[in-house]
């Protein structure tokens, strides 16, 4: 079976037919062509395919494209606006949050969610949000120093309390 799927995908309207059992993921990868969204472990466990679907966080790789009729979906090829990067992209530019890079989609989106659900994150609340995202090589310092240089550029030079970052 197909469906008739109406969406916004990164601010721009589409209607496409989709196989009933396409997954999000491959949805936006074939039939989008956003690379960005990566497929890691296939089953919900990494978090490299994290997308937000109205806004809220959700692995792309267990989600029906057929389910996402009506939605807003952001990927991580659409969060920088023309050509100048994000403050939680810059984030992870600046304090190294990469390393392989893998993750890295995945977890700038979990970042984005979290810093428009609450500005001035904790440590705690940052390691909380990104608790579904798994990355092999880093220790995750750099990683939360990202998102609190994120954070503290969006909130004009404040960091929150318990900060990583000098």
């Amino acid at each position: 079976m197909k469906t008739i799927l109406s969406l916004t995908v990164n601010g721009h309207a589409r209607d496409d037919v989709v196989p009933d059992n396409m997954l999000l993921v491959d949805y936006l990868r074939e039939k989008v062509g956003l690379t960005g969204t990566k497929i890691g472990c296939d089953g919900g466990e990494c978090g490299a395919c994290t997308v937000l679907i109205d806004g809220r966080p959700r692995h792309a790789c267990l989600t029906l494209a057929a389910t996402c009729g009506g939605t807003d979906i952001e990927t991580v090829d659409g969060l920088s606006k023309d050509g100048r990067l994000t403050a939680i992209q810059r984030g992870f530019n600046e304090k190294l949050g990469s390393q392989c890079g893998f993750c890295t989609p995945g977890m700038i989106m979990a970042s984005e969610a979290l810093l428009r659900r609450n500005a001035n994150p904790d440590e705690d609340a940052i390691r909380q949000a990104l608790a579904a995202n798994i990355c092999r090589c880093t220790g995750y310092v750099k990683i939360i120093e990202a998102v609190q240089f994120a954070a503290k550029e969006l909130a004009g030079g404040e960091l929150a309390t318990g900060e990583l970052s000098q």
